[in-house]
């Protein structure tokens, strides 16, 4: 699988947004990627407006998805991204959806809300209450989670149980002391520990640190950005999964039971 990482920093209107991804999806299209991966929370984010994800959310079929999956509507690609939907009660979901065909194939409402270093995405979003789904791309299993879900080992061990070769984690992970460190370690623990390949997709810019990066499933980093945006490539391998899987049995060596939601 050829996957691509998208990374750029968010506008706060969903138009400008739109016309990035939109020209994101044409480039990894023509450098033949079968999957590519944004960010998180993509239709608008203002570092100065914490509340614009509640009033700039849109359901599914609105218009910026729209716009997105007209573009991929031809093409072979999946694409990969959160967006902010809405909920009861005036807050929203944190949504990762994944379209192909001018579809969407496969949806995820983020389960770990960033309640931490002085954040508290709970104020504006609904955490969800399923486990994500794994996506078929290209022969291979596409296992979701979203940016602050890299912290709990339990939901990554319970999508490579399930059957996922690649886990992918669009985030907008923000900076701050040791945060970058934090991001590589966890992005590569998630890898090594279960023996499948991770794409951590940052969004850049004055607030997170971008930093996008594909980790193989013995823990060495096969490609990396910045904290400029860029589109970066690299090529997943299931042959080096089946290696890693031989040398290092850890998901049949384990004893505790498989993940459950609570």
């Amino acid at each position: 699988m050829k996957i691509a990482l998208g990374q750029f920093a968010v506008h706060p209107t969903w138009e400008d947004n739109a016309r990035l991804c939109q020209d994101l999806i044409r480039r990894a299209a023509a450098a033949g990627a079968d999957l590519l991966v944004l960010p998180e929370g993509i239709l608008a984010r203002d570092i100065a407006d914490p509340d614009l994800v509640r009033r700039a959310a849109q359901p599914l079929d609105g218009p910026f998805l729209s716009q997105l999956l007209d573009a991929s509507r031809a093409l072979d690609l999946t694409v990969i991204m959160t967006v902010h939907t809405p909920a009861d009660g005036g807050r929203v979901w944190n949504t990762q959806v994944a379209l192909r065909r001018g579809e969407i194939i496969a949806q995820y409402r983020k389960l770990h809300l960033y309640d931490a270093f002085s954040m508290q995405e709970s104020v504006n979003v609904v955490p969800g209450s399923d486990v994500p789904p794994l996506v078929p791309v290209a022969g291979m299993q596409v296992g979701m989670m979203t940016c602050y879900d890299l912290r709990f080992p339990e939901l990554a061990r319970r999508l490579a149980l399930d059957g996922a070769d690649v886990l992918v984690v669009p985030s907008a992970w923000v900076k701050g002391p040791l945060k970058e460190a934090h991001w590589a370690v966890l992005s590569t623990a998630r890898a090594l520990e279960n023996t499948c390949y991770v794409a951590a997709v940052g969004e850049c810019g004055p607030r997170n640190i971008g930093a996008s990066m594909v980790v193989d499933p013995l823990g060495v980093v096969i490609a990396q950005a910045g904290e400029q945006a860029t589109l970066l490539f690299a090529d997943l391998d299931p042959d080096r999964i089946r290696h890693a899987r031989e040398v290092l049995p850890v998901l049949k060596n384990r004893r505790f039971a498989r993940p459950e939601l609570a």
